[in-house]
């Protein structure tokens, strides 16, 4: 037999509660994740901190959260050779840092590096070089394979290719030659 009454009001206050709970716990997960994230950035930033003085180098460290991730950069005079060539020491800095805080916290992180401004001057740089793949795909209809680029560098060619229609990207091959194909859509 089915039950077809309307609940009563002491289950629709109960019910109300639990939702609102629910809400809470959630708000508070939210909370909670923001908060752990920016304590993740600053480990981060200790951790670049004493890498710097051991190399004796000097630089301003911002440590923020930023688009749900932990980001540290470091500004300043004479960074180069922490970015070095097509940001290969950088990649591998922030590698080491990600380390770190997994070390310090027991849980992998998602940190983003940036030292000199490197990162914002790459993404445009990228951002370039995927509008003139877009071109040339539009143009000819055939596939453009670009170069092997690490996953940051592969992540903004994909933004801004799939933010213009009538062309699709992917990634093929393996590290550390993965690369981007662009290519008209289907």
């Amino acid at each position: 037999m089915t039950d077809t009454s309307t609940p009563s009001a002491e289950e629709t206050t109960a019910a109300t509660a639990e939702s609102t709970g629910t809400e809470e716990t959630k708000k508070s997960e939210s909370v909670a994740s923001d908060s752990d994230l920016f304590r993740q950035s600053e480990i981060a930033a200790d951790y670049v901190e004493g890498l710097l003085d051991i190399l004796d180098y000097d630089g301003d460290i911002d440590e923020l959260v930023s688009a749900g991730r932990p980001m540290v950069e470091v500004v300043g005079g004479r960074l180069q050779p922490l970015v070095g060539q097509r940001g290969a020491t950088l990649e591998a800095l922030q590698e080491l840092t990600r380390l770190a805080i997994f070390r310090a916290t027991g849980s992998p992180s998602r940190l983003l590096l940036d030292i000199g401004g490197y990162r914002a001057t790459r993404r445009k740089e990228l951002a370039a070089v995927a509008r003139n793949a877009v071109e040339k795909v539009k143009e000819h209809g055939d596939a453009v394979r670009l170069e092997p680029m690490s996953a940051f560098e592969r992540k903004c060619v994909h933004d801004v290719v799939n933010a213009i229609s009538g062309v699709e990207s992917e990634s093929e091959g393996v590290e550390p030659n993965r690369r981007i194909v662009v290519r008209p859509a289907d």
